[in-house]
């Protein structure tokens, strides 16, 4: 890698899942199209169903908090749709067209402002860091499933 290059300007990749609520409401074209035409390529991408016990190993962070058997039994309840994203500064970019996390706070055209629910059913999830991104896409992906395109 070239030393000159700046951060903003190096290729990255992110984790991004279509949660539940979102795929039960068929947003999954619509959420696409926003990412892609915010000039994020989608490289990898796979419809499943998470087992009570991947939901717990994803998010073994948050174990010890009090929503963390919500937000589990939450991400079981149905169907989920997980990405590899690609672009430049691909992570910050994806959270902030993401928006916050409650979607009553969210920035207006974000995805969550769209078509968020709630807190939990705020429709997608997005890496929040360069370390998790690499630790969350090797979670739902092995390499032969991402594609350079």
């Amino acid at each position: 890698m070239e030393k000159n290059l700046k951060p903003e300007c190096i290729m990255q990749r992110t984790l991004s899942i279509i949660k539940p609520d979102a795929v039960k409401r068929s947003l999954t074209g619509e959420i696409n199209s926003i990412i892609q035409k915010n000039n994020i390529k989608i490289i990898a991408q796979k419809m499943l169903k998470l087992s009570i016990e991947d939901a717990q190993n994803f998010y073994n962070v948050h174990r010890e908090r009090a929503f963390f058997e919500d937000l589990c039994n939450y991400m079981i309840s149905g169907p989920i749709i997980v990405q590899v994203l690609e672009g430049k500064d691909v992570i910050s970019k994806y959270r902030e067209l993401m928006g916050a996390t409650n979607p009553e706070n969210a920035d207006e055209n974000t995805i969550r402002k769209l078509f968020g629910v709630s807190v939990e059913e705020n429709s997608v999830h997005g890496s929040d860091s360069e370390d998790n991104s690499k630790i969350e896409i090797e979670f739902f992906f092995p390499k032969r499933e991402i594609f350079n395109i």
